[in-house]
């Protein structure tokens, strides 16, 4: 049985390790999560790409015949790296202050409150005696808030997981992520001729050519497919730079393009679109992709989510299907065929906020659920 006070104290810890990224390292409290899994006699094993980036696997065996229980498997996987504190904060920002029913704490809904209710559910089912058909695995990985180089990605890439669904615990309010936008990260540099900015008209001033591009893609209507839990694409410039001096014709101008496009659309011809955009201003410009990741989706009736949101009612939470219009890791998983979604028991609004918080309770319900969906995933 998932314990209250035992759950609160295990977010407290988590919150208490410092594992602000950047700068990143994750290695106190992937030492923690590994001395808590080793107590209940699992199997742990750390992988790491970088130093003192490390990720968690630990797991419960099925008691199928082992290569089938491994191409079962369920993965519950939050991550253990948090956005920098700032400043600001009224409440203590490492987890000693509880209020309101309320844990404080950078990370508390992103995403050691989540990690937490993982490591509870599996201590509960352990210490009760539950021995499942297919292997249970928590992997708790590194670097998910600056892309991901250290953590899932290079585990998915090297075979090191290979579930046969993952549930990825990084949402709010039991919401359930079950189609994601795609993303195209893009730099696009243009090249001018600098003159004197007396006789501008002599050279070829490449801020303002990166102007015309600006506002011609912010102009441009996509073609798309609606979706009903996502909305429209979008284009935002994020950084721009150029120039020398003030009375100097500017001869390089550098913009980034954060595009967020929908299911159904081709980034081929999404990247041929923004060149073609950038050309009728200027043949003179370079882009370069910085990264791009496919949309995802998986379908509402699809059987792993039907038994979640089952799971779920079952002690009283009330999830809702959800889209995301930003990134998260539920699209890399598509690339090996696993089937995806995630959910998630922070809450909405606090997220990389000062004082951000998670409710007890919120957290209490959301241990539950994994552990009643565990025993219905076996079951399948």
């Amino acid at each position: 049985m998932v314990n209250k006070d035992r759950l609160i104290k295990l977010t407290q810890k988590a919150l208490s390790i410092d594992s602000q990224n950047p700068p990143g390292n994750e290695k106190a409290i992937g030492d923690f999560i590994v001395k808590d899994m080793k107590s209940l006699g699992l199997e742990v094993k750390v992988v790491s790409y970088k130093k003192d980036r490390p990720n968690v696997i630990a797991t419960i065996k099925g008691s199928l015949p082992r290569s089938k229980a491994a191409a079962e498997a369920l993965l519950l996987t939050p991550h253990t790296d948090v956005v920098p504190i700032g400043k600001g904060w009224k409440f203590d920002p490492l987890g000693k202050d509880i209020k309101g029913g309320k844990i404080y704490g950078r990370g508390a809904s992103d995403d050691k409150g989540n990690l937490a209710c993982v490591m509870e559910a599996l201590r509960s089912l352990v210490e009760g005696g539950y021995r499942p058909r297919k292997d249970i695995v928590l992997a708790a990985t590194a670097d998910e808030e600056t892309g991901s180089h250290w953590g899932i990605k290079p585990l998915l890439q090297k075979g090191v997981l290979r579930p046969k669904l993952a549930l990825v615990l990084d949402s709010v309010d039991f919401d359930t992520v079950i189609a994601q936008k795609g993303l195209f990260h893009s730099r696009i540099r243009v090249y001018g001729k600098k003159a004197h900015g007396a006789t501008n008209w002599r050279g070829v001033n490449a801020i303002e050519q990166a102007a015309q591009i600006i506002r011609r893609l912010k102009k441009h209507e996509f073609k798309f497919k609606k979706h009903e839990l996502l909305n429209h694409p979008t284009v935002n410039i994020g950084t721009i730079k150029g120039g020398d001096k003030v009375n100097m014709v500017a001869d390089f101008c550098e913009f980034s393009v954060d595009l967020r496009y929908m299911p159904g659309m081709d980034p081929k011809k999404i990247i041929a679109v923004v060149k073609g955009i950038a050309a009728t201003v200027t043949s003179n410009f370079e882009l370069e992709t910085d990264d791009l990741q496919l949309p995802y989706e998986i379908k509402a009736n699809d059987r792993y989510v039907k038994a979640f949101i089952a799971a779920s009612r079952k002690v009283g939470a009330q999830p809702r299907l959800k889209g995301s219009d930003g990134a998260t890791v539920i699209s890399f998983f598509q690339h090996y065929n696993i089937a995806a979604f995630a959910t998630g028991f922070g809450k909405s609004g606090t997220l990389h906020a000062d004082d951000e918080y998670a409710e007890i309770k919120t957290l209490y319900d959301g241990a539950r659920v994994l552990e009643e969906f565990v025993k219905d995933y076996d079951k399948i």
